[in-house]
């Protein structure tokens, strides 16, 4: 009896650590899968964090700062271009007005020590923008640049043309910026705070005081203008990581090469295209130089627009009339080589064809009232001068 006791007791303690073992285990199993769901559950976060809140610094150059206060310590300079990880946002009072708030965010720099600080949201531009303006640049790639232009004072780069409100300031264009000149629009003239008809908008993320009285223009007699004209630009990404958007037309310049500039004749050029390049090797947005001042003598057309006294339209043309200037080579002068009739012109304008045989095409309002693509053809004579034959003309032949 004794011997079976002790049997018994072997048994159960054997039991037992068959079910304490398999307790544990099961723990042990359970804690595992704990702490692999939660590495998985990081990692997937770090991966949606890197996707959606990082951004692209816009300014010259900038500071990440060890906090948000004006004594704080610079901890490192980014420059233009440079990719960060956005971490967090925060509103503070500006420092120079207290009745507004600046937008700040909690930023890592991309260097060596992955540098954490604070940066003002002005310097940076959020990668969910900068999306969109790439599929903006995207949807206008095949749109040759119409003219080219600059600021002459500093200005706002949008995603749309509309000063209503700050949300789709992508930021903040120094005075003097170039760009090429794509298209644009005349929308209703805002009628807001800034009755100084300017874009210094306050920066992005800057709250709107609504209590603010409204200014309008009404009292001014000198602008009877019930719209107002937006430049749809393409940039150098020395100038924006953004490549496109619209600038306030107000405070654009637009830069006449200096080889036509002489040839105006009481109407304002408003688009030009070489004649004598290959229309495929555009460039003006991708080079620093001073377009108007290095342009050489050649070939152009020239979209023209009278001017007027009475206020602009929303559906206006865009030009109404077409110069198109020869260069002789062995006298180095310019000719007239075709002036269109008054016409009901519109954007975009499109050169096609190498060498002599080069076409430009416009689109123009007819009688009826109908848009028709035009395009309109360029040869030689027998004198090799350039000429060209309008559309249903044939080469060699005018209209009487």
């Amino acid at each position: 009896m004794m011997r079976l006791a002790g049997r018994d007791q072997n048994d159960l303690a054997r039991t037992w650590e068959i079910v304490f073992g398999r307790f544990l285990m099961r723990q042990i199993t359970l804690k595992a899968a704990l702490v692999i769901l939660a590495a998985l559950s990081l990692n997937a976060c770090s991966a949606i964090a890197s996707r959606n809140n990082t951004g692209v610094v816009v300014a010259r150059s900038a500071q990440i700062r060890s906090s948000t206060a004006v004594v704080a310590a610079d901890l490192l300079e980014v420059s233009r271009g440079d990719a960060i990880d956005i971490l967090d946002t925060v509103d503070i009072p500006d420092p120079s007005d207290n009745s507004k708030k600046e937008r700040w965010f909690r930023v890592r720099a991309r260097d060596e020590e992955k540098t954490e600080g604070w940066i003002e949201a002005r310097n940076i531009m959020p990668e969910s923008v900068l999306d969109k303006a790439r599929k903006l640049a995207d949807e206008d790639k095949s749109t040759q640049p119409q003219a080219t232009g600059q600021l002459h004072a500093g200005s706002n780069l949008r995603l749309s043309p509309d000063r209503s409100n700050n949300e789709n300031i992508m930021m903040r264009l120094d005075s003097g910026s170039s760009f090429e000149i794509i298209g644009w629009k005349r929308v209703p003239k805002f009628k807001g705070a800034e009755s100084s008809e300017s874009d210094t908008a306050p920066k992005p993320g800057t709250a709107t005081n609504n209590n603010k009285k409204v200014d309008t223009d009404d009292e001014n007699p000198e602008d009877q203008e019930t719209t107002e004209l937006w430049y749809k630009v393409r940039l150098a990404p020395s100038i924006s990581p953004a490549p496109e958007g619209w600038i306030f037309g107000k405070q654009v310049e637009l830069t006449v090469p200096s080889d036509i500039i002489y040839y105006r004749t009481g109407r304002e050029f408003v688009a030009w295209r070489r004649l004598d390049e290959d229309p495929t090797e555009e460039g003006a947005a991708t080079k620093t130089k001073d377009v108007a001042k290095e342009s050489r003598p050649g070939g152009w057309v020239i979209l023209e627009k009278s001017s007027s006294k009475e206020p602009h339209k929303l559906e206006e043309a865009d030009f109404d009339r077409i110069y198109v200037l020869g260069y002789e080579k062995h006298d180095q002068d310019h000719y007239t080589a075709y002036r269109s009739p008054d016409i009901e012109g519109y954007l975009p304008m499109r050169v096609e064809g190498k060498g002599a045989n080069k076409t430009f095409t416009v689109r123009v309002k007819d009688e009826s009232g109908q848009l028709k693509e035009m395009t309109y053809s360029l040869y030689r004579d027998e004198h090799g001068v350039m000429r060209v034959a309008a559309p249903g003309e044939e080469k060699g032949r005018r209209k009487r």
